[in-house]
């Protein structure tokens, strides 16, 4: 039975990576977007299947009412989809996609993101090195991950997620000196990630497919 929540990655990268990210940012950071590197969002999609049950107060806190007729959609396209599932898949992807950014691990984030953000986290990688600058980053903590959108075209399918997280950064200059941020304080980052995956595929994985921020 395949699992929709990135269970390929979590299993291959969770133990062996992660707990710096990148977010929102900040003006200490190398950006993710622009010029290099432009964040995008989805919109949702309907069919017709009875909700998930959970308790009113926590599937609020995970979906947003504007993204029901997507899961629903998603649900009766694929029955194994779980909100919880997806959004623990997508948390543990988001520390592993923006680790692999910050350290410039470019063989990973080719297996984690779609072409286009690839693309772009690359082209802000070289940036950064042609600059001669590091970033040491840290995640405090991601305060909320929650399903904005869904849709569901053909066997495309496609899931927009809002992380609401602090994060520490700081950047350096090639003789490792402090030029911005700080470790000691941790600003609130608002990333909105498109996660895609084709149905009934060999892969069970979600990739990275576009960002936004708020």
């Amino acid at each position: 039975m395949l699992y929709i929540v990135l269970l390929a990655m979590v299993a291959a990268f969770l133990a062996l990576r992660l707990y710096s990210v990148l977010g929102k940012r900040t003006g200490h950071e190398q950006p993710l977007t622009k010029p290099a590197e432009e964040r995008v969002g989805a919109r949702p999609v309907a069919r017709t299947i009875d909700m998930p049950q959970q308790p009113r107060d926590e599937a609020g806190r995970r979906l947003d009412p504007g993204a029901e007729n997507g899961i629903r959609a998603l649900v009766a396209a694929d029955s194994s989809f779980d909100v919880a599932q997806f959004l623990d898949g997508s948390k543990a992807a988001y520390r592993m996609v923006l680790e692999a950014f910050w350290k410039g691990d470019r063989k990973t984030l080719e297996w984690l993101a779609g072409d286009d953000v690839r693309r772009a986290f690359e082209s802000a990688i070289d940036e950064r090195e042609k600059a001669g600058h590091t970033l040491d980053n840290r995640l405090v903590s991601i305060e909320e991950a929650k399903i904005l959108d869904a849709e569901v075209h053909g066997r495309e399918a496609r899931v927009t997620v809002r992380f609401d997280a602090d994060i520490a950064a700081v950047t350096r200059d090639a003789d490792g000196n402090v030029i911005g941020g700080s470790m000691s304080d941790a600003v609130e980052t608002h990333d909105i990630w498109t996660f895609g995956r084709t149905l009934g595929s060999d892969d069970p994985n979600w990739k990275l497919i576009e960002t936004d921020e708020v």
